[in-house]
């Protein structure tokens, strides 16, 4: 077999192959079948696909094997075979190259997020790719191919993975948008230089949205390092045709962009989605006329001078909250809805009520069930229309990482502040019923963002400017199922940045202080607010109980309204806002504040009577 290091160390232009994916498909393989499992049941086609190539021109092929990791596979219930699938695909590719061709691991992407973004910890990553590796070593690959990431992290990771089992050649490859960005807004230049620190052998891009992309890419890097250079573009971007995806890009135009991305540094070429041998083809005509042109290296600033010359703003002059929080002074808010519709003349009317009241802040329930105004906007309106500051309840279901920042950004350009981040609980589809709730980040991973945003950095490190002022809340279940997980959840999010916590509903004031007694040595850890939610009917009382997970209320709370409702409506209402008033008394003197529910009947009366019932307003 070639030997791949001799490939990337010498000065020639070298040709990798092309779509695996796209020639299966071709070959009439749905797509809700798993492409790494032909390497077992298939292998003739696998080996078909990888003697095409070659025949095309190809020097380096890679293996069957770009979703072969344990996490993909036990989507089709093929966790327990990675290493087999792996070492199979390798041994096919192997025995097609015959030592015409080098042939490299293909990894791809776990497809989930890691810490601090998500619930996988790096070493458990780390874990996931070894097996990929140890497959792939074991069917006798010269080297290693890590393509389509988009997160530095979860790159960085897969290439240790190889490094700590062999010290073959690695090509880290990652994938950027048409902004030269890959989605975790990390550039080109970012990932040179750090494949660069790594070790790696080479660095390149390849898929993303085609070969103009990527040659600005590949200029980009080649300003700042001297590693070899790959360049591996889809064939443009698909177009529909019917229910299919179909890339209509011509070999000839790759060859052309071929001689762009040579003249710009690139020293490795091929195809990523939608190309064909015919591409690999007309890549390497082009390459067997030209020569590569040597570059110079051009040192940028690294972004780490940028961080250590910025300092965060400290956390008591963000906002009267956040004052409030570091001098222990009791906090009292209270929930409300943003409105229906755009008219937000009797919302205000009511958060200055509140704030007579003595409410030092107005907290912005996000009802995602329904279309309402939006929190931030909301948020924005009450800091220009009330004397209590806002703060915005903000939720992470469907919502991607990308939105998220722009959100965020945009709350910080308008003034908000405050804010208290969830992960949102999954709803019905309804009218819907295909739809399906997506988490792309939860509350504990944004909790993370916005600690960099305090700090002048996007979670790829890039310099967004001042740093922005956020103050952090998150949630914390006391009435979790799983105790000990939420626990774990908490304490996440406290190591994320979080800078207070609201709880559940509170109508058992023994099982809340037993549940922050049993957090630890230190305690919350931060200031904890206590959610208060006036019941306003027996009705309501049985809906929390029932179907609202994690709310805990006690069945001598529910015969009270059972027996007040028997009295009369009123008589329920009257009896809900003085279980409030108890509840909040008693929790008064062991919390750091207390958030009370002004969005549900009795609604804004029943806030107002329990904050007169704390005490004289500030």
């Amino acid at each position: 077999m070639a030997d791949l290091r001799d490939m990337l160390s010498g000065d020639r232009i070298r040709v990798m192959d092309g779509a695996m994916g796209t020639m299966l498909y071709s070959r009439g393989v749905f797509l809700n079948v798993c492409y790494d499992e032909l390497n077992a049941t298939h292998p003739d086609l696998v080996e078909d696909v990888h003697e095409q190539y070659i025949r095309a021109g190809a020097e380096i092929i890679e293996t069957n094997t770009f979703g072969a990791n344990p996490w993909k596979l036990s989507s089709h219930g093929l966790d327990d075979r990675t290493e087999e699938l792996n070492a199979r695909a390798a041994a096919i590719a192997v025995k097609a190259a015959s030592g015409r061709a080098a042939v490299a691991g293909a990894i791809g992407p776990l497809g989930i997020r890691l810490e601090p973004l998500g619930p996988t910890s790096l070493q458990e990553a780390r874990d996931y790719f070894g097996r990929q590796v140890d497959g792939l070593l074991e069917g006798g690959v010269a080297g290693f191919v890590l393509e389509t990431f988009s997160s530095l992290v979860e790159l960085e990771q897969a290439f240790r993975a190889v490094r700590s089992r062999c010290d073959l050649p690695v090509i880290t490859q990652v994938t950027v948008g048409e902004d030269l960005l890959t989605e975790y807004g990390t550039s080109a230049q970012q990932v040179a230089r750090s494949a660069a620190e790594w070790g790696a052998d080479a660095v390149g891009l390849n898929c993303s949205v085609g070969p103009a992309v990527i040659v600005e890419g590949l200029e980009q890097m080649v300003e700042v390092t001297r590693l070899p250079l790959s360049c591996v573009p889809n064939a443009g971007l698909p177009r529909q045709v019917g229910e299919r995806k179909i890339y209509v890009t011509e070999p000839g135009y790759m060859g052309q962009y071929a001689r762009k991305a040579i003249h710009a540094g690139a020293r490795i070429v091929g195809g990523c989605c939608g190309t064909t041998p015919e591409h690999i083809r007309s890549i390497r005509e082009v390459v067997s006329m030209i020569q590569q042109r040597r570059s110079s290296v051009r040192v940028i600033r690294a972004l780490d001078e940028i961080t250590e010359r910025k300092s965060s703003i400290p956390l008591s002059l963000r906002s009267s909250l956040a004052n409030r929080l570091v001098t222990g002074e009791f906090v009292r808010c209270a929930r409300v809805l943003p409105p229906r519709g755009w008219d937000t003349a009797r919302l205000l009317q009511d958060c200055r009520a509140l704030a007579e009241a003595g409410a030092d802040v107005i907290g912005i329930h996000e009802d995602r069930r329904t279309a309402r105004l939006s929190v931030l906007a909301t948020a924005t309106l009450i800091a220009k229309g009330c004397p209590a500051e806002p703060i915005a309840h903000y939720t992470c279901r469907d919502r991607t990482l990308f939105d998220m920042i722009s959100d965020l950004l945009g709350a910080a350009a308008s003034g908000v502040r405050n804010i208290l981040l969830l992960t949102g609980e999954p709803h019905g589809g309804a009218p819907y019923p295909a739809y399906r709730s997506v988490v792309d980040v939860d509350s504990i991973g944004l909790t993370n963002v916005v600690t960099a945003l305090n700090r002048g950095v996007d979670p790829a490190g890039n310099d967004i400017g001042d740093p922005t002022g956020f103050v952090v809340g998150v949630a914390l279940r006391q009435g979790a199922r799983d105790p000990e997980s939420e626990l774990g959840r908490f304490h996440w999010k406290v190591d994320a940045g979080a800078h207070y916590a609201i709880t559940q509903p509170v109508f058992d004031v023994e099982h809340l202080l037993g549940f922050l007694a049993g957090i630890g040595d230190g305690g919350p850890g931060i200031p904890v607010l206590a959610a208060i939610q006036p019941l306003g009917s027996l009705r309501h009382a049985d809906f929390l109980k029932n179907e609202v997970p994690g709310v805990l209320l006690p069945d001598r709370v529910v015969e009270r309204m059972r027996q007040a409702e028997a009295r009369g409506p009123e008589h329920a209402a009257a009896e809900g806002i003085a279980i409030a008033r108890e509840t909040a008394a008693a929790l008064a003197g062991e919390v750091a504040g207390l958030e009370i529910a002004a969005h549900r009947p009795p609604g804004v009366r029943a806030a107002v009577g329990v904050l007169e019932g704390l005490g004289s307003p500030r």
